[in-house]
């Protein structure tokens, strides 16, 4: 009797991002292709760069190759210690369109991310501004149709996952939950239909606003303290009456978002207590992963060596399979891993010690520590999400 509760809990845990993935995969479509007709948009293209000189040279060329835009790409050097602010000066002294400018000393209270980011919309000169990490590689097309997105949608900001690669096994593992918990447990439809701040997501790797709106927000002075931006860049956005979306630039963008265990799991925990860890939401979250995504499997594996019931058995194969749908979905529709696909219930495991560990470390008082600089950790209110990389 104690299998067969176990299996219906672990099946309906797992059916519920299941299905959600599942309805949400039909409205997580890709920006559509400009028209003929269309005025070319004009769009600023804001780069904050702070040691970055291994990935520098290849995102301003792929943003200058840009098709269909009138353009300019600014990159802020925000006191580098490598050749970063070098290497944007030689390309431009050979491209007008690009300007490199050095960030002003970082004021107490901002995270250096959202400093920069802020000072780079204040130089800006086109209507539309496009906040994009270092390590993102834009496609030709992909400010053309993401300035189609959201000129038909109407909303104020627009953001999506770009194609994530992975180089490392633990990359493989945790990466693509980015996908999984974005869709699993975000009602596109909802999100659609409400400017509730609940309802706002991203990605901090790729936004593209309305330079009015994002005015009228505040800009990243709204979020200055904060080192997720994938979530609170949009909650602002709502905070203020405006609309957010997320559309599936797979297509149009690829980031290789962390490079190897270590940075990976100090890279997630720098602001895992402003998503999955906060105080709020990370014991309902861990009851969610680890009843609908692990659980099922240790289920499937007891009911291989020992008698249970029928019943048990068809609820723990229909819970395994609910669980492992998103992420073979993934692999077909992002090309994600299928090794770690295969591995999802440990992938969950390292995300959730991630988290726990950054919740620890924030009731603890000790700082998170990125790019040579210390943040107070600082639990906030929390939601499912983990995609910021810088």
């Amino acid at each position: 009797m104690t299998f067969l509760i176990l299996a219906a809990v672990a099946c309906v845990l797992a059916l519920i991002p299941a299905c959600l993935w599942h309805r949400n995969l039909l409205a997580y479509v890709s920006p559509p292709k400009p028209g003929a007709d269309d005025d070319l948009p004009a769009v600023s293209v804001l780069i904050p760069a702070r040691n970055e000189a291994h990935s520098i040279r290849a995102a301003v060329a792929a943003a200058l190759a840009s098709q269909d835009v009138t353009l300019e790409v600014i990159v802020l050097d925000d006191h580098s210690e490598d050749e970063t602010a070098s290497i944007v000066r030689q390309m431009a002294a050979h491209d007008p369109r690009v300007r490199l400018e050095t960030a002003p000393a970082l004021p107490p209270g901002w995270c250096g991310k959202q400093h920069a980011c802020a000072v780079l919309a204040r130089l800006a000169a086109h209507p539309q501004l496009v906040f994009v990490d270092a390590d993102v590689r834009l496609a030709l097309d992909a400010l053309a149709r993401m300035a189609a997105y959201l000129r038909s949608s109407g909303v104020d900001l627009i953001s999506g996952v770009p194609h994530q690669k992975t180089g490392t096994f633990a990359e493989r593992l945790v990466i693509p939950l980015i996908h999984f918990l974005l869709l699993g447990f975000l009602p596109l439809h909802r999100m659609r239909a409400s400017r509730h701040p609940a309802y706002g997501s991203g990605c901090g790797q790729l936004f593209m606003a309305r330079r009015d709106a994002y005015e009228k927000m505040g800009g990243h002075a709204a979020i200055r303290a904060s080192l997720h931006d994938g979530l609170t860049l949009p909650r602002a956005f709502r905070q203020e009456g405006l609309m957010t979306d997320i559309c599936d630039v797979t297509l149009l963008a690829t980031c290789r978002m962390y490079r190897g265990f270590a940075e990976l799991w100090n890279g997630l925990a720098k602001n895992a207590t402003e998503g999955l860890a906060a105080p709020a939401t990370i014991v309902p979250a861990s009851v969610l992963l680890l009843g609908g995504q692990v659980m099922p499997v240790i289920l499937f594996a007891y009911g291989l060596l020992a008698p249970v019931s029928t019943a048990g058995r068809i609820l723990t194969c229909l819970a395994v399979a609910a669980a492992y749908y998103p992420r073979i979905g993934g692999c077909l529709r992002f090309e994600q891993s299928w090794r770690g696909a295969l591995l999802h219930p440990c992938g969950v495991l390292l995300l959730l010690s991630i988290q726990w560990y950054a919740l620890g470390r924030a009731v603890m008082g000790r700082p998170a520590v990125w790019k040579g600089r210390s943040y107070a950790a600082a639990p906030t209110s929390g939601q499912m999400g983990i995609a910021d990389g810088n």
